[in-house]
């Protein structure tokens, strides 16, 4: 039996690897992973409470159409429950919203370095992918308007994109979106959202009255703590979602997902705290990358890309052998890490595991 021609060479994604599996094929007792933008701090109090509550109804299949999480995010966001839609993470937002839009010879415009699921997601559906390079590490939304073409159907914004943690301004937006044919969607992928402090970024919620075609993403992955239980969510007009809810499968997110994220929009003071440790985190990392002589994109999201001036993949591997997993093997950047911030003394660690192997690579060479 064959499968369609068109995915037979889709990479499969690569998650980062796992803590347990590193413990066992190296044969170490203590891992760190810093690797896939989990929360170093875990997730509310009030949200563990909420899952012990909610073991009481294992049995019973969730809502599908999630009313409770819809009223208690759309009063927190200040949109309508019908501008809402939710997935097994934003991933999964991602592929619904290609599956509802793209077909076959439709053209889809992406930045040449960031979240891959976007290019997995259209070349799923057999659409073409045009990918343009980034500027500095920024989207270069000029270049990406002057590709878009009668063929285009979504242009996809990471905003702070992933893996370099920079981000478009609020001017340079709104003049993007201005000047993207209104029969295109836009979509804004803000899972880091609730990491950035800079004035100068966007709220993407906010601009949603003013551009029908806008679509925005957002998950409880991040910085709620939530990434095991795999629920995001899709913001846009009602008629957008309407035609994405067309392609999503009946009850695509958990009892516990649903429950998690209604306690977890009631602890703000749980995200103002992470948010903090966050930028703390950050310049921790950032001087100490100086010091070392590293250059790195400076970040709005709750990682770091750092150059390390040699081949990332074997210092990738070297700091595997000491216990610390990073990410590497990003298109157009061969000599670059992502690296989530962590607590304290985990960032303390990866500083000291990162200036022993650069030191042992120079001596080798």
């Amino acid at each position: 039996m064959q499968p369609k021609p068109h995915i037979i060479h889709l990479p499969v994604y690569q998650p980062g690897k796992p803590i347990e599996t590193v413990k066992r094929e190296l044969g170490l007792t203590e891992v760190i992973k810093l690797a896939s933008n989990e929360n170093p701090h875990g997730c509310s109090p009030a949200v563990k409470e909420a899952i012990v509550r909610e073991m009481e109804n294992t049995a019973l299949y969730p809502d599908g159409g999630a009313f409770a999480l819809s009223e208690a995010l759309a009063a927190h966001l200040g949109v309508k429950p019908d501008q809402l839609i939710f997935g097994a993470g934003a991933d999964e937002v991602i592929q619904m919203i290609a599956r509802a839009y793209l077909m076959p010879g439709d053209e889809t415009v992406m930045a040449a370095q960031t979240f891959p699921q976007y290019r997995f997601s259209a070349m799923a559906e057999n659409a073409a992918v045009v990918e343009v390079p980034l500027k500095d590490g920024v989207h270069d939304l000029d270049a990406m308007l002057e590709r878009i073409t009668e063929r285009t159907k979504i242009v996809w914004v990471c905003n702070p994109n992933n893996p370099t943690g920079t981000f478009v301004t609020r001017e340079a937006l709104v003049r993007f979106l201005g000047a993207v044919p209104q029969n295109v969607l836009v979509v804004l992928d803000e899972a880091y959202f609730e990491y950035a402090v800079d004035p100068e970024y966007p709220d993407g919620i906010s601009l949603l009255p003013d551009y029908p075609n806008l679509v925005v993403l957002r998950t409880f992955s991040k910085i709620y703590g939530l990434a095991s239980l795999r629920i995001g969510y899709g913001v846009a007009h009602a008629d957008i979602i309407r035609n994405v809810n067309q392609v999503r499968q009946p009850f695509n997110t958990s009892r516990f997902a649903q429950t998690a994220a209604i306690a977890a929009l009631g602890d703000t003071d749980f995200v103002r705290r992470c948010r903090e440790a966050n930028r703390k985190g950050l310049r921790q990392l950032e001087e100490a990358f100086a010091r070392m002589g590293l250059k790195t994109f400076p970040s709005q999201a709750n990682f770091i890309f750092v150059d390390v001036r040699r081949d990332a993949k074997d210092v990738f591997e070297r700091l595997l052998r000491r216990g610390i997993i990073v990410r590497a093997g990003f298109p157009g950047f061969p000599t670059g890490l992502r690296i989530t911030v962590g607590a304290p003394e985990q960032n303390e660690k990866l500083i000291a595991a990162l200036e022993a192997v650069l030191h042992e690579a120079k001596v080798q060479v």
